[in-house]
């Protein structure tokens, strides 16, 4: 009963969001008062413990806050520059066959941007360029959606890592656990998973692409160009995961990206591995109506210089490596820089702010203002960017403020006067009862459900990584790797998540057609996610627990009076 109430409020989440439509910015805020009602009522709660937990969370949704603000603050500086226009125009010369033309852009180039900005920016970007060489637009869009997976546990510079490790750093160290090991761990075995599965998704979206939209409707003309499409898929996967061992959470999909896309750039311009025979698309006239939408929106032209137009990202990559990696001394020194309120409220909870650390500020809003320097922008234009940035923002401050102060309330609902496990608890505590030693199965689509209904990998990480390390901690299993799957399944959820197919199938002038987007993208999104569970299942399995933490203690019965 008591685990059934604690649902309540994610069950309600999913109600208001795949049912009834409505935005995260409106169910998260009905969600967290329900939460508060429940721990009021139910767990018994203080009522300044239920807001001392809520204002703690609502003080850690400001660290992710920065980094999406400041992730689309050089997005939109970008686009309104005409940097993007020249970025784009980049690609269009170097090769003809569309199989190659979508790993260059749906793959490396949307890895890209999901390393820089994350949020959907990449197939947004991606699909409207496909479109432009000659791609039917549903194609284009399906490109963009499943070819955008791989990199996005590590998207915004890091962001679903970070926002996992601010729901778990509370309880990690209640448990005696230093959360910077288990975040290191954590970004090692997302990295190894990622990085094992990835290597085949270009090849895997291009058999589906020749298949679905090709004329003779064959998976094989995909898999002719598999040299091609494997070569591409380790020119990211390989950098991808080393950063991922070595470096941290910050860089693998942004720096594993630059360091592809040049790669397989070269290589495509040079023909290496290419195909002989150019595959295209039948003729235009030969479309399937479904597959086509209106005019699209072009962005700003622009006639400067490419690497002008580049020089923002690889300002942004320059000062991320140099702040990352610990032997230099910066990291160290900028995590000193710190905002600290103690005992929020009485809580017990103290918040820390490395301002200096958060990529958001350093370099994301630091770049921004050197660009508009750079590309010498009018103060109108200035305002314009600023503008936009802050109604992007909107929506997504009102749901993560909401959406972290519940995930807070839920996980420290254990204080109260009821003598109850916290919600959180009793909610793995039923999932472990119902899936036993199997829970590695249910793991990952945790993810992908938490990714569906929020149209954020972060956002599915701050609703279930707390309920996953829970019932990995009660079933005595890894919960690094177990909440690696999370983490894995909230990447493979964009494939499928409402928010980013509705953003792209607008981009795309192809609005009214996301149905027929997401049953296309259930396929894919179903074989990684069983990969995911495969590669995942053999560290589990051969007794590998990087970071061992003591299952709760049994209850001790309690003996009858003689």
């Amino acid at each position: 009963m008591h685990a059934l109430l604690a649902f309540t409020p994610i069950i309600l989440i999913v109600v208001l969001m795949a049912v009834f439509n409505k935005p995260a910015k409106i169910a998260m805020p009905i969600a967290w008062l329900l939460a508060a009602v429940i721990g009021l009522t139910v767990w018994q709660m203080d009522i300044m413990k239920v807001l001392g937990f809520s204002v703690f969370g609502l003080l850690k949704a400001v660290d992710v806050l920065l980094i999406i603000f400041g992730a689309i603050l050089i997005l939109n500086t970008l686009k309104k520059s005409g940097a993007m226009s020249v970025i784009s125009g980049g690609f269009n010369n170097i090769s003809k066959d569309r199989r190659v033309q979508a790993i260059i852009i749906g793959w490396m180039f949307g890895a890209f941007i999901e390393g820089a900005a994350g949020f959907g920016t990449p197939a947004a970007l991606a699909a409207p360029l496909l479109v432009g060489l000659g791609f039917p637009a549903v194609a284009a869009a399906m490109v963009g959606l499943v070819m955008n997976s791989t990199p996005v546990s590590f998207g915004a510079v890091g962001t679903p890592v970070a926002m996992t490790m601010t729901v778990l750093s509370s309880t990690l160290q209640s448990l005696g656990v230093d959360p910077a090991v288990f975040e290191k761990n954590i970004t090692l075995f997302v990295g190894l998973g990622h990085g094992i599965v990835g290597t085949f998704i270009p090849l895997l979206v291009i058999s589906l692409m020749t298949k679905i939209y090709g004329k003779n409707k064959k998976f094989s003309d995909g898999l002719k160009a598999a040299p091609f499409a494997i070569f591409a898929g380790l020119a990211f996967t390989l950098p991808y995961t080393l950063i991922a061992a070595f470096i941290g959470k910050e860089l693998p999909s942004l720096l594993g990206a630059l360091i592809g896309l040049v790669i397989t750039m070269f290589a495509a311009k040079r023909g290496f591995l290419v195909p002989k025979n150019t595959w295209e698309f039948p003729a235009r006239e030969e479309w399937d109506s479904e597959w086509t939408g209106g005019k699209i929106e072009e962005n700003k032209p622009s006639s400067m210089p490419m690497i002008k137009a580049w020089m923002p990202y690889v300002l942004i990559a320059a000062i991320l490596v140099i702040t990352r990696i610990p032997g230099v001394g910066l990291k160290e020194w900028l995590n000193t820089l710190l905002i600290r309120i103690p005992n929020v409220l009485g809580s017990g909870l103290d918040y820390t702010l490395a301002w200096a650390y958060n990529p958001g500020i350093v370099p994301f809003i630091l770049i921004a203002l050197i660009s508009f320097l750079l590309y010498r922008m009018t103060g109108q234009e200035v305002k314009e960017v600023l503008k936009s940035t802050g109604k992007q923002m909107t929506g997504a401050a009102i749901a993560l403020f909401a959406g972290v102060a519940m995930v807070q309330l839920m996980l420290n609902s254990n204080v109260n006067n009821a003598d109850l496990p916290s919600m959180m608890r009793a909610m793995a505590q039923a999932l472990a009862d119902i899936s036993g030693r199997f829970y590695i199965v249910v793991a990952p689509f945790i993810g992908v459900l938490g990714a569906f209904i929020s149209g954020s990998n972060t956002v599915s990480n701050n609703l279930f990584a707390g309920l996953q390390f829970e019932a990995a901690n009660i079933l005595d299993m890894p919960e690094v790797l177990i909440v690696a799957l999370q983490v894995m399944g909230g990447a493979i959820g964009n494939m499928i998540c409402v928010n980013n197919v509705v953003a792209v199938c607008a981009t795309v002038s192809t609005s009214g057609k996301e149905g027929k987007l997401i049953r296309t993208n259930m396929l894919p999104m179903f074989i990684y996610s069983v990969a995911a569970i495969i590669v995942i299942g053999i560290f589990i399995y051969s007794g590998m627990d990087p970071v061992p933490i003591a299952p709760p203690a049994p209850p001790v019965p309690v003996l009858p009076l003689p």
